[in-house]
Formats: structure tokens, sequence, C-alpha cells
């Protein structure tokens, strides 16, 4: 993501710390909000943005903690880049394995900052190219017929067209048609390629046997 796609929102206390950051992320070409309290930042964040939170973690009315919960209940999925003294280090870490991207410890080393914030923008065009790829797997499979979901159902646990034919009750040459559509349909070079983009559609192996 380019730095003129992205706004970096900065949520903290300190006068100086927001100042210093707004100006270093700037000077670098990205917008920037900022704001002095938890709930100022929630009130103006009405709608999900492509960008990245840097989020003080103790502040007087929401902490860093419930400013990142509040988020992730909403399901926003804003990478998050958390901001802290020394001492609090252990919530740092506690928001980590809540799902914040990372931590850094003020007084903060700009080329750090930069290079972490870089990474959290990686982060959210990769999420883009695996939503993508999971919608699009999801709507060739939608788009096959029954017989064809059968088949793809029997490929996904693992047998061959014989035994496939045996259990839908047709021949193994209209199992190698079906089965030849399937990979057309699916855009699937090989038979790796369309069992990965199945189960990354959520279709679960063994899925027509249990139905």
């Amino acid at each position: 993501m380019s730095t003129d796609e992205a706004t970096i929102f900065v949520v903290d206390d300190d006068d100086a710390v927001r100042e210093s950051m707004q100006a270093l992320l700037e000077s670098v070409g990205y917008r920037v909000e900022v704001f002095g309290r938890g709930r100022q930042f929630l009130d103006a964040y009405d709608t999900p943005r492509p960008g990245c939170l840097l989020l003080d973690v103790r502040m007087p009315d929401l902490s860093g903690l419930e400013i990142q919960q509040q988020l992730r209940a909403g399901s926003d999925r804003l990478p998050i880049i958390i901001i802290t003294g020394h001492g609090d280090v252990p919530m740092a870490v506690t928001a980590m394995k809540a799902g914040a991207f990372d931590f850094i410890e003020k007084p903060f080393n700009e080329e750090v900052l930069l290079d972490t914030i870089k990474r959290a923008l990686l982060l959210i065009d990769e999420r883009k190219v695996d939503d993508a790829s999971i919608e699009n797997s999801a709507n060739r499979i939608a788009g096959l017929t029954p017989r064809e979901r059968e088949v793809l159902d029997q490929l996904l646990i693992g047998r061959q067209n014989k035994a496939i034919a045996a259990e839908l009750g047709i021949s193994p040459r209209t199992v190698e048609i079906h089965r030849a559509r399937v990979m057309q349909k699916m855009q699937a070079n090989s038979l790796s390629h369309l069992i990965r983009m199945a189960l990354q559609a959520g279709v679960s192996p063994g899925a027509s046997e249990s139905a």
C-alpha cells in the first residue's frame, strides 16, 4: 500500500509525542490524523479506512487495550501498533496476544517506527490478496453443478476416479468428464491447486459424506 492511500491514526494523550509523530509521518508522505483521547478517536473512526493505528497504552479515558477490544468487537482489522513506556511492556504483550501487530517503546527510534508502519501496511495488502482469493474460490465453487460438487467432495477425501464412480453410481468416464469440468471452472492447474482452493473457501473434506 502506498503512503498516499493510507491514513496513520495516532492516539496518545502526550501532546509532544503526538506532534513529533505527526511531523515525522507527514514528512515521509503519510496522511495523519491525531487524537488525544481514545473516545475521540473512536467517535471519528466511524467507518473502517486503510492504514494503521499508533496507540498509546495508558490514557485517561480509555486504555489502549480497551480501544483495541472495541475495534475487534466490531470486526475491524486495522493493524494496531502499541506505543508503550518501558513499564507498560507486559500490557503491550497482552495487546499483542489479543491481535496487535507490534509494539514500540518510548522514546522510539524514528527508523524503527517507520519500518514497523511499513510492515503493518504490507499486512493489509496481504489480507486483501487472501480475502480476494477466498472470495474467488467460493464464487467458483458456487458455480459448480450439484454433480460436479459431489465429484469435488470425493476428490477432497482422496478417492480415485473408479472409487468415485462406484460411490456416485456413474461410470469412470463420466467421472473424468465431471472432474475436467471442475478443474476448468475452478481454474485449477493441478489437483493440489484444486484442493488448496477448496479448503481455502471453507469446503470440508468429506462434506458430502456427512450430509
